[in-house]
């Protein structure tokens, strides 16, 4: 009980030491011993990795994960040492909807139909994403989470260590300046016509009192010198640690870029594909895009030829033309058959004797058949 007792008493003297000499350095009252300027320009780079570490992190955990709660459960999850659960992603979630949608409405119908190859699509897009995720948290989270966690922490524990160190060293610094001074007014030469006898015996005993708490400062401060270089060297080593820690972050930052470039051209696979089935499935807008022209194809009287049609022999009527934007890229299958391209314009019209799904197309010289459900005709 005594020695903790002391122990404390002791703890107690130097923290209230230390608070002295911080607040005369504050006030102006005290020397502040100044590190070399390659030290302050490796406080000032650590500061900063450690700054634009943590906006980094945490701006990459909102991309990867928007939802706030979603973040707070893993991190329980982490700080709990236990396995989060798995998590459907939000591309899952809608294709999963968008397939029990599709199973209510009648999978061959044109929207069931859609719909099916739709959420599909977003299901396959909702696995990438998750296989996004996963990458980029391991080559990418987890070094930045690790250095903040691990190398800043003993970085900064013993950068606070080294202030100590630091008020301890100015603190002896200052007794030892005190007892200098005080030693010197001891020594000084009493006046003879004023002292008494009795003063003499005094000066000298304070002037040998003082000559040891001078010896006892100047140990006091090599002792605190000793222990202040050598805990500088150790900061040193570790802010200079700091380069080795951008080269690691580097690395993981190609990682990331590689993971988010094959997740979006994944992506992109999957949205062509699913933009080439689409093309092959009947589009009831484009159908009611057409209705003029297969009501037209429709009303027409007399039997229909079952005669091949030969492009070179259609002539483009005098009246009755239209212009039509193609709304989906179309591969000719034969020769009788033009090719398209989305978004741009054709001219079409009707030929007696083609089927009602057809219409006669024209782009310059090239002229050939064209599906009316690949076509908006306009007015």
């Amino acid at each position: 009980m005594d020695f903790n007792v002391k122990k404390f008493a002791s703890g107690a003297g130097l923290f209230f030491t230390r608070a002295v000499q911080f607040t005369e350095e504050k006030l102006g009252q005290a020397e502040k011993t100044e590190l070399d300027a390659h030290f302050e320009n490796l406080l000032s780079r650590a500061d900063c990795t450690k700054l634009w570490t943590e906006k980094i992190y945490r701006q990459t955990e909102a991309l990867l994960q928007p939802n706030p709660s979603a973040r707070i459960e893993e991190f329980l999850y982490e700080k709990l040492d236990r396995k989060a659960p798995s998590r459907v992603t939000n591309g899952e979630l809608l294709g999963q909807y968008m397939t029990d949608a599709a199973k209510e409405f009648g999978p061959g119908t044109p929207y069931g139909g859609t719909l099916i190859e739709v959420g599909e699509c977003e299901r396959r897009l909702g696995a990438a994403e998750r296989e996004f995720l996963q990458t980029s948290a391991i080559s990418f989270l987890t070094p930045l989470r690790n250095f903040l966690e691990g190398d800043w922490r003993t970085i900064s524990k013993e950068r606070r260590l080294l202030e100590n160190l630091r008020l301890d060293l100015d603190a002896c610094k200052t007794r030892l300046k005190k007892a200098k001074v005080a030693e010197a007014k001891a020594a000084m030469a009493p006046d003879f016509q004023e002292t008494r006898p009795r003063n003499y015996v005094l000066s000298a005993s304070a002037s040998a009192l003082w000559s040891e708490e001078v010896e006892k400062a100047e140990h006091e401060l090599r002792v605190a010198q000793t222990e202040f270089d050598r805990q500088a060297e150790v900061t040193r080593l570790l802010l200079e640690g700091i380069s080795s820690t951008h080269v690691n972050h580097l690395r993981c930052l190609h990682e990331f870029v590689e993971a988010q470039a094959a997740y979006y051209k994944q992506c992109h696979f999957h949205m062509q594909e699913l933009q080439k089935e689409l093309g092959r499935l009947p589009d009831a807008f484009a159908l009611n895009s057409t209705n003029s022209a297969a009501s037209a194809c429709s009303a027409s009287e007399g039997p229909v030829e079952t005669d091949t049609l030969k492009i070179e022999e259609v002539q483009a009527p005098a009246t009755g033309s239209r212009k039509a934007k193609v709304l989906y890229d179309y591969d000719a299958a034969d020769s009788s058959e033009l090719s398209l391209l989305a978004d741009e314009l054709i001219t079409v019209y009707t030929v007696p004797g083609m089927d009602c799904d057809w219409l006669m197309g024209e782009r310059g010289n090239q002229r050939g058949k064209v599906p009316v459900t690949y076509l908006e005709l306009l007015s």
